[in-house]
């Protein structure tokens, strides 16, 4: 079980996420107002809240949203779990699509700090069913994959 600390959307491609309260996950489409939504196979990205926190304590200054994470959530190891994992919050359904993705070419993250965390550890996933989520609420597996 896990809990999502942040909700973060960019209205804009190439710039960084802003934190929100709460958000509307639309179904074979993403977060309503994010500019990475669409009819792909990346629509909602995740990241572990400890992955991001580990990485402050090395000395980076980095915001909900810097990675361009979509939820930072609390309880999950999600680099570890397999590609078809699928999660729910409330009405919502997230299925792992891809774990990890090449990082831009130079990043702002990764000129300070000589390392970026996203393209090891974030993970997207596709919307299976849509439905509200706020910042607290509770994540849980519905159905990991081996």
């Amino acid at each position: 079980m896990g809990e999502i600390i942040a909700i973060c959307i960019s209205e804009k491609r190439g710039t960084q996420k802003k934190r929100i309260p709460e958000a509307e996950f639309v179904e074979d489409w993403g977060i309503k107002g994010d500019a990475h939504a669409g009819k792909w196979h990346r629509q909602v990205s995740l990241l572990s809240h400890d992955k991001i926190e580990a990485f402050r304590a090395r000395g980076a200054e980095v915001a909900d949203g810097a990675f361009g994470e979509n939820l930072v959530v609390e309880g999950f190891d999600f680099a570890k779990m397999a590609v078809g994992t699928r999660f729910r919050c409330n009405d919502v359904i997230l299925e792992l699509t891809q774990i990890g993705k090449e990082c831009h070419n130079g990043c702002e993250i990764f000129k300070k700090m000589g390392d970026c965390i996203m393209p090891r550890e974030g993970v997207f996933t596709r919307v299976l069913h849509g439905g509200i989520v706020r910042e607290g609420d509770e994540l849980v597996v519905l159905e990991e994959k081996e």
